[in-house]
């Protein structure tokens, strides 16, 4: 699974949303300019985030967008279906897949479906709000463990 430049930039504008949300419709090439993206590539997916309802626009002076719920409830895993469709990391364990004819004999489907549920209980754990407030844990910092206990 590859996250494409639409999901990054979906996101990002959501999460600038989420950061400017005093309940006013703030233009997209504000936006834009905050994210260093362009102005055009926005407007292909502004679209697909206002037809899910994830956010409102009005056009004319006064106009932009804005989040139509709380940054709280906002999840980053249905930003990515959205704009990225299924996220398994293979074909057989997508949502709308047909099992192939090895499914109960292959050895792998759990593995690979196992991480497709661990990806999306992660992604749908984590909201705008959490990004923006830099709430998630940095596994980052944590000393990797070098000998199992005895």
């Amino acid at each position: 699974m590859i996250i494409s430049t639409r999901g990054r930039y979906a996101l990002r504008v959501m999460m600038d949303l989420a950061e400017h949300n005093d309940g006013s419709f703030i233009p997209m090439k504000d936006v834009a300019e905050r994210q260093g993206v362009s102005l055009k590539y926005l407007e292909k997916i502004l679209p697909s985030l206002t037809k899910s309802g994830m956010i409102e626009g009005v056009h004319g002076k006064g106009g932009g967008y804005r989040l139509k719920s709380s940054p709280d409830s906002c999840r980053v895993g249905d930003i990515l279906r959205l704009t990225e469709g299924d996220l398994a990391p293979v074909t057989c364990v997508e949502q709308k897949a047909h099992h192939c004819e090895r499914h109960t004999s292959c050895r792998t489907y759990p593995m690979w479906s196992e991480l497709n549920r661990l990806i999306n209980d992660y992604l749908d754990g984590i909201t705008l709000s959490a990004l923006v407030n830099g709430e998630l844990p940095d596994r980052r910092d944590r000393p990797e463990e070098t000998e199992k206990e005895q």
